[in-house]
């Protein structure tokens, strides 16, 4: 049997409202998967520390201040720096189609916007993780 596929769900900056990620998380770890939530106003250090440290294969940032412009590329440079351009990452939240474009030409596996429904979001991480 192969391991379970490990997710790091984190919440960056200064949002306070977390309730979509746990959500997200719990339809993960019910779809088999090894969830770990790192809470509220996580640095972009913080978020790609843990992810090293717990050697996940997809990070999941869930932003609804509108900070993504600014926090999602600083990841992807430390993601890089590690080395760890191997782990996927996907972005939920408010994001613009103009902005989820530009972030995705940045090395951003996907972004859900809001109506996502979290069969699409489980579906899209069993199948972005090699077997």
């Amino acid at each position: 049997m192969l391991p379970p596929i490990r997710v790091l769900v984190a919440k960056p900056g200064l949002d306070g409202h977390d309730r979509g990620a746990k959500i997200i998380a719990r339809a993960l770890r019910d779809a088999g998967m090894e969830v770990i939530y790192t809470g509220l106003r996580q640095t972009p250090e913080m978020i790609v520390n843990a992810a090293l440290q717990e050697d996940v294969q997809v990070i999941g940032l869930s932003i609804l201040s509108g900070a993504h412009n600014a926090i999602v590329p600083r990841v992807m440079d430390l993601l890089r720096e590690k080395d760890m351009t191997n782990v996927k990452v996907i972005i939920g939240g408010i994001i613009p189609d103009e902005d989820a474009a530009e972030l995705k030409r940045q090395g951003v596996a996907a972004v859900f916007q809001p109506g996502a429904s979290l069969e699409e979001i489980v579906d899209f991480v069993r199948s972005s993780v090699p077997a």
